[in-house]
């Protein structure tokens, strides 16, 4: 499949790597995927995220990718139904950082080396070749990656929507022709 990659997709996956390591991330998730992404300048993808999420927002999506690394990776829709189940996710956070330290939830130092990709990060790759397919493209462009991060659902495509930085949202920037 990274053979079909243009050579801005491969810079995304190869920075969301370092993302991870630099984060002691034990493996490479989406937030990664969306770090790297938000670290590229003059593709498709990155063009339409900084008109969609311009850098006054950043800080508001930084914080909500670290409030849902705190929580363990949990989005809001998790805990909301948690919460119905009485389970005070919040709650539970606070007594664990109480008890080992901030950011007990949001995994421990990763080993030097190779890190992994998450099943969910693998997801958003494998989302991003069937938006090509779905286009119609030959190569999966970072424009693709920004869209399977939009549509995979989890704490990315909240935070993302949150910005207003949504499928639709990306679709139609991209110039997507309008549906027959």
């Amino acid at each position: 499949m990274f053979e079909r990659f243009t050579k801005a997709a491969r810079a995304v996956v190869k920075g969301a790597v370092g993302h991870a390591e630099r984060a002691g991330a034990p493996d490479v998730g989406p937030e990664h995927l969306l770090l790297a992404l938000l670290d590229r300048e003059d593709t498709r993808g990155a063009a339409v995220l900084h008109r969609l999420c311009p850098p006054d927002h950043r800080p508001a999506l930084a914080a909500a990718l670290a409030d849902a690394r705190r929580r363990a990776g949990l989005s809001r829709a998790d805990t909301e139904a948690l919460a119905e189940l009485g389970i005070d996710v919040g709650a539970i956070v606070d007594r664990v950082e109480e008890a080992h330290g901030t950011g007990a939830l949001a995994g421990g130092r990763g080993r030097p080396g190779r890190r992994p990709f998450s099943r969910e990060a693998k997801a958003v790759l494998e989302k991003s070749l069937r938006v090509t397919l779905a286009r119609a493209d030959r190569e999966i462009g970072d424009e693709h990656l920004l869209l399977a991060l939009t549509a995979s659902g989890g704490t990315v495509a909240e935070a993302l929507a949150d910005q207003g930085v949504t499928y639709a949202s990306v679709d139609a920037a991209l110039g997507a022709p309008a549906p027959s």
